[in-house]
Parts: C-alpha cells; sequence; structure tokens
C-alpha cells in the first residue's frame, strides 16, 4: 500500500480548473452529511472573486492534503489514525464552505482518489487484520469522499464489502457511518441500488429507522430519498415490499426538519409510481406531507441548515420533475417547494439558467395556471418569481365553460402560442377544445408536423385529465373512471357529451366506446368494459352518488395513541408502525399538533377505539398538572377513554409518575392501569408484550401483576406511589 501511494503520487498531474464553470456539468451529488461541531472558515467566507478564490483554496488546501497523505506512509498506526482524521477535518470543512463549497470538496475527493488513499481505504476496511481504530477511521473517512466519481471507483472495486461493512450493527458510531455509506450508494444508479438491496442495505436502513440516534436517522431518511430517486420502478416495489413506506411514518414524524423532509421527498417519489400508490397511500405517510411543506418557507428552510444551502445537482433536480406532474397533491405540493428553495439558491449563486437546461420551468408555469392545489400554486408562483419569469394567469379548471380567450391563454402557457391566431379563427372555446381530434388538428388548425400535433395532443391529455367536470357530470362519471385508473379520465367529456352518465354504462357496447366516445385504445375499451361488467360488486353507483356519513363508512379503529409532542413524537410513531405491520388499525393524530388546538373529533375516535395507548414520556402529565380550566388535549384524551372504558395502555419512557392526588379528579384513574416500559433497545420483546395486552391475551397475568411492586417488574411498571389497579381487564 505504501507503494501504491508513492506510485500513484508521481502520476498526478495538478490541474487548474474553472471550477464554477464546471459546477453545472458536474455529476450528481445528491445528499451529504457530515457531523456536527466544525465551523465554516471564516477566512474562505471573507475572500472574494469566485473562481480565483476557489482556485486559490484548491491550492491550498491541495498542499495541505498532500501533507496529510504523505503521513499516511508511515509505519506507525497512530500516525496513520491521525492522518486520516486530519483529512476527514479538511474535506469537512470544504463541504461546509458557502458558495463553492461542493467543487472545493470534489477537487479534494479527486485528489483523494488519484492519490490511492481510496484504496487505501478500501483495503483497511476489508481487511480482517486492520486494527480496529484504524478501519473505523477509514471507514469514517470512506462515508464522507463518496462523490460520483469516488463512488464509481467502489462500485467497481470493493462494493459487496463496503455494503457488507455498512449493514455492520456493532455500536452507535458504526451505524452511523454505515447508513451514511448506505446513503450514498443509493444514489449511483438503479442498477447499483438493486444490488445494494440484494445485500441488505435497504434491511439495514429500514432497521436503523428505529433508532434515536440524530445522525443515524439523517442518513436513514436521505438514503431512502435516494433509493426512491435513483432506483426507479423495480426498486420502489422492492421499497414496498420491505415495509418502507410504514418506516417513513417515524421519520416523518421526527421533531428533526432534515429527517422530516427527506422523508417526506421519500414518499412522494413512491407515490408518484402508480405502481406501489395504493401501499404508499395506506401507510399514512403522505398526510404529513402537506402540514410541513405549509408551515415553512421555502428560502427560509433552504437557509436552516448548512446541507441544504448549496442546493442540489442539476440531475438531481431533474428526476423531481415528474413529481410536478404527478396526480398525488402531496408530491406536487412538496416538488414545488423544493423548486421554490432551489430557485433562491441558484439566483445566489447566478445558476438560474439550469432551470431552463433540466426543463423545469413549463412544467412549473402548468402548476401555477391549471393545478387545484392551492399550495402548490403558490410555492410554483414563487419559484417562477425568482427566476424572473412572468406568472401565468390563473385559469379555472372547468375546461367546458372557457371561452376562446381561455383557451389562447392556455395555448401560451403550454408553450404553443404560434397556433393562437388558428385556434382564433376558428373560435375554439373549451367545448371544442375537449372534443379536438387529430385529423382537426392538421386540416383546419394547420397543424401539419405530425411530432408537434403528438406533443399538443399529449398536453391536452392531461389537460382533459385534469380537468373539472361538475357543470355537465352531474352523476360524477369522472370519479368512475377514476376508479378504473387515473389515465381513463380523459374520456370523461366525450361520454358525457354523447349522453353517457352513471345510469347508462351498463348499456354500452364496444362500438358505442370507439365510434362515438373516440376511444382509440383497445386495450382500454376492454378495460371500461370489462369494469362495467363488475357493475356494483366493484363500482356502486350508491357510493359515488349518495353521499355517506364517515361513521357509516369508516373501519374499525384498534388503536388510539395519545402522546406529547414535546417528548413522545418519536416513540408514539414507533408504536403506530410496529402495531400497523402487526395488522392493527391505529389512529395517531397529527393535524392538532400543527393547529396546536384541541379537535372534538379526536374524542369520536377515542370513543371508537377498541384500545386506548398513552404514551409516557418525561413530563407527559406535567401540564395536567396546572390545567384548571380542563384544556389540555392529553387530558380531554384520557378522560374520554376512561369514560369509554377503553382498554387503557401505558406504556412509559423514562417517566416518573405523580403523585394521584396531584392530578385533576377526572383523569386521576389513569394512575392505577398496568403499563409497559419501554426500552428502545428491545423494541420486538416490548411490542410483542403490546400485543398480549391489546388482543387480550394476558389479562391474567395482568391481574397478578397488579400486586408486584415496581422494583420486581421487567416490562412493566405501575406509579411508584400506589400499587392496586382498576379493572381495566373487563374492557378487553
Amino acid at each position: 500500500m505504501l507503494n501504491l501511494l508513492g506510485n500513484l503520487s508521481s502520476r498526478l498531474v495538478k490541474k487548474k480548473e474553472n471550477h464554477m464553470g464546471n459546477a453545472s456539468t458536474m455529476a450528481a451529488e445528491g445528499i451529504q452529511l457530515a457531523e456536527d461541531g466544525v465551523q465554516t472558515w471564516d477566512k474562505l467566507t471573507m475572500l472574494s472573486g469566485k473562481v480565483q478564490t476557489l482556485d486559490s483554496e484548491v491550492d491550498q488546501n491541495t498542499a495541505v492534503l498532500m501533507g496529510h497523505i504523505e503521513k499516511l506512509k508511515s509505519s506507525d498506526e497512530a500516525v496513520q489514525k491521525q492522518a486520516l482524521k486530519d483529512i476527514y477535518a479538511l474535506v469537512e470543512k470544504a463541504w461546509r464552505t458557502p458558495g463553492y463549497g461542493r467543487d472545493l470538496a470534489y477537487s479534494l475527493c479527486d485528489t483523494i482518489r488519484l492519490y490511492g488513499v481510496l484504496d487505501y481505504l478500501l483495503e483497511h476496511c476489508m481487511s480482517s487484520s486492520t486494527n480496529k481504530e484504524l478501519a473505523y477511521e477509514c471507514a469514517h473517512l470512506l462515508e464522507q469522499i463518496l462523490t460520483p466519481n469516488n463512488r464509481d471507483r467502489v462500485v467497481k472495486s470493493g462494493f459487496e464489502a463496503v455494503v457488507k461493512l455498512a449493514c455492520s450493527q456493532d455500536d452507535t458510531d458504526l451505524v452511523r457511518i454505515g447508513t451514511g455509506l448506505l446513503e450514498n450508494m443509493f444514489k449511483h444508479s438503479a442498477d447499483t441500488c438493486t444490488k445494494v438491496i440484494q445485500l441488505g442495505g435497504l434491511n439495514a436502513i429500514i432497521r436503523n429507522c428505529r433508532e434515536n440516534d440524530k445522525w443515524t436517522l439523517r442518513h436513514c431518511a436521505a438514503a431512502l430519498a435516494n433509493c426512491a430517486m435513483y432506483g426507479g420502478v423495480t426498486n420502489h416495489v422492492a421499497m414496498v415490499d420491505h415495509k418502507a413506506p410504514e418506516w417513513l411514518f417515524p421519520l416523518a414524524f421526527s421533531d428533526d426538519e432534515f429527517v422530516r423532509y427527506y422523508a417526506c421527498l421519500s414518499i412522494c417519489v413512491l407515490a408518484a409510481n402508480r405502481e406501489v400508490e395504493r401501499a404508499v397511500t395506506d401507510s399514512d405517510t403522505l398526510s404529513l406531507v402537506e402540514p410541513f411543506v405549509t408551515s415553512h418557507d421555502p428560502e427560509e428552510f433552504a437557509r436552516s441548515d448548512w446541507t441544504h444551502a448549496q442546493g442540489r445537482s442539476d440531475d438531481w433536480l431533474e428526476r423531481l420533475i415528474p413529481l410536478l406532474q404527478s396526480s398525488q397533491e402531496e408530491a406536487q405540493c412538496l416538488a414545488t417547494f423544493h423548486f421554490a428553495m432551489e430557485a433562491g439558491i441558484k439566483k445566489a449563486q447566478e445558476r438560474i439558467k439550469v432551470f431552463y437546461e433540466i426543463g423545469a420551468v413549463r412544467p412549473l408555469i402548468r402548476v401555477a395556471s391549471s393545478s387545484s392545489n392551492p399550495t402548490a400554486i403558490r410555492f410554483a408562483v414563487q419559484a417562477l418569481t425568482i427566476i424572473g419569469e412572468e406568472i401565468p394567469s390563473k385559469l379555472n379548471l372547468s375546461v367546458p365553460t372557457w371561452s376562446t380567450d381561455d383557451v389562447l391563454t392556455w395555448l401560451k402557457q403550454i408553450g404553443f402560442g404560434g397556433f393562437r391566431d388558428a385556434f382564433k379563427d376558428s373560435q375554439v372555446d373549451g367545448d371544442l377544445l375537449l372534443l379536438l381530434t387529430d385529423d382537426q388538428l392538421r386540416d383546419d388548425i394547420r397543424m401539419s408536423n405530425s411530432l408537434i400535433r403528438k406533443r399538443f395532443l399529449r398536453e391536452l391529455v392531461e389537460l382533459k385529465t385534469n380537468a373539472d367536470y361538475s357543470s355537465c357530470d352531474s352523476t360524477k362519471l369522472r370519479r368512475w373512471l377514476r376508479r378504473v385508473g387515473p389515465e381513463y379520465m380523459q374520456y370523461t367529456y366525450h361520454m358525457v357529451h354523447c349522453g353517457i352518465d352513471r345510469t347508462t354504462l351498463e348499456w354500452l357496447t364496444e362500438d358505442h366506446l370507439l365510434e362515438d366516445c373516440g376511444i382509440a385504445n383497445g386495450v382500454h375499451r376492454m378495460k371500461i368494459q370489462n369494469a362495467i361488467k363488475a357493475g356494483s360488486r366493484l363500482f356502486p353507483l350508491s357510493s359515488e352518488t349518495s353521499s355517506p356519513s364517515k361513521e357509516s363508512i369508516a373501519p374499525k379503529l384498534d388503536v388510539f395513541i395519545s402522546y406529547r409532542r414535546a417528548t413522545g413524537s418519536q416513540l408514539a410513531s414507533l408504536l403506530k408502525v410496529h402495531l400497523q405491520l402487526r395488522g392493527f388499525n391505529v389512529f395517531i393524530d397529527v393535524e392538532k399538533l400543527e393547529a396546536g388546538k384541541f379537535d372534538n373529533k379526536l374524542l369520536e375516535n377515542v370513543k371508537k377505539a377498541k384500545n386506548f395507548i398513552l404514551v409516557l414520556t418525561p413530563n407527559a402529565l406535567d401540564r395536567c398538572l396546572t390545567d384548571t380550566e380542563g384544556k389540555d388535549w392529553v387530558r380531554k384524551e384520557i378522560v374520554a377513554a376512561i369514560e369509554s372504558s377503553c382498554n387503557i395502555v401505558p406504556v412509559m419512557s423514562s417517566f416518573y409518575w405523580p403523585k394521584p392526588e396531584d392530578l385533576p379528579e377526572d383523569m386521576r384513574a389513569v394512575c392505577y392501569f398496568n403499563g409497559i416500559k419501554w426500552i428502545h433497545d428491545y423494541q420486538d420483546a416490548c411490542i410483542d408484550k403490546l400485543e398480549r395486552f391489546l388482543r387480550g391475551e394476558d389479562m391474567s397475568k395482568r391481574g397478578r401483576l397488579s400486586k408486584m411492586s415496581s422494583k420486581d417488574e421487567e416490562v412493566f411498571d405501575t406509579p411508584r406511589y400506589r400499587l392496586h389497579r382498576m379493572g381495566s381487564s373487563d374492557s378487553i
């Protein structure tokens, strides 16, 4: 290895490049993390002249780096370990440098690879004879330097060993490094994502979603986001099979804004894939997206953490564009939020042209002008304003009622303004627009180029799919077609125009669909007819035309989880996922956390629940002690559970009971229910015991435990002041 370092040292040719000019063509960096505690160089923030400053800093830092690399040739392992620490600190500072930190770090990481240090790290990480402390420092530095070129090198040599190392679970520090390595490997390519999953990388990430270390959770959230963005459809299915949508819930529920954001991004990318849309929706994680984006300002969020400060690469942003066109509102919200954030960053970097190069401007204009999602519209307008684009006129989605002027405005927004005169001469309004055929475009609108017509018809199909037909669709035919498949909503107006409604579907023939409704796609005709034949069994008319109460269609509620946001959100979200994966229907409130108010509908959910889990974390009941007016929502939930005879199971983590007499009388009974002491490192055992409580399998044992003292208990705990419990077992 010493010879390798020396030989490569002699081969390296020093290059001075305009790094800022090359920034837009660099490969995707994705999400790069580093440890807390190192401040940005004050010196770098004071230098002027971006290109000159970058070249100067590259020269200076490369010289420092070479000194550290030289020390790796020492036979003294202590010297080698210190050299690795020094290189780590140097690279970390480079990443944190404002404005051009990525370019500076890329240069240092290239030098590290070209001088053989990357091979040195891989060799010592893979060798069983390497000193443990030295191997740790090697892995620590490796996680920090995995730029695109270095990832390519790892994939070609040492890939399997690195992934296996990343999946190790020896201690917290190694877990943190391992999840960081996996985060980086997931942003290489779809094939690499598949291999990482096959080697157990996704299992390791999912397992570590249970942890409470901030940086481990950050790596997990970023890794899942990278896997979703770079993995493609096949790996999306694998993520669903590994229950990633469910385990994204505690991440999106985290107190750490970075973890929340990238968990939301991951679930939105998955939701935009129709093949896994149902599984994503069932996980409830999507419900956490809108509360996050509506409670944050994109530009302020960019400044909240240095990891956002330089924005993402062109390739990364390009992968986000499909979310702008997604039918999932949450995905569209988050994509526009991110583009608004990136617009501010790129403007400061004088790189606004990036949005035009990757084709993001037109989708943003489409969202701003025709989306039915007010949150997405707001962020799209914010992004376009920063970019310097004219804000488009907002068109209502009731396309059948459009005037010719509305049609002309739409043409301009989708980039077909050159045909406005032809549409105007033909007086094409919303009705005619929805019924336009390819022949009419060619002959009457004089759109002779067949490829241009295809582009136009693609835009028209999207408009038909998203249009509001309430002015002419009294039986909600569009909603019925949506159940057949989102792509079938484009046929709504043709069918309604022919006089078809929900009551006449059963008499439709193949000829009706082809000749009268203009559905040229034979497969689509077949699927529509199959759906019609399925009739009320799959698509009951009453479910669409009537308005049943939510109570009549609400699923049975097995468990209501009550918790205090300040200290109990992570445990509450973990309990939800564990129980949901074991078949329980679980309710955990999200909205009140953002709104800061108590919703009386929560009381109804408490009353419907068979079981009531009370998450007791430090100081969880403190507010109840001084709640003289009965306004505290945790107290209200507890009282409702007691009055409804729910099976109440306290789950305690570092919690000490107050004296029962100090609590309000209406909730005092909660002190006498046996509960479960949560031990984070033994989650499965705790959940096994909790499941038996909820299913009523441990009732006799619970009765015996009422006479035990807390010091004799391993899993259960009781108030330290009084040890007799009330008979809650009757409610199971």
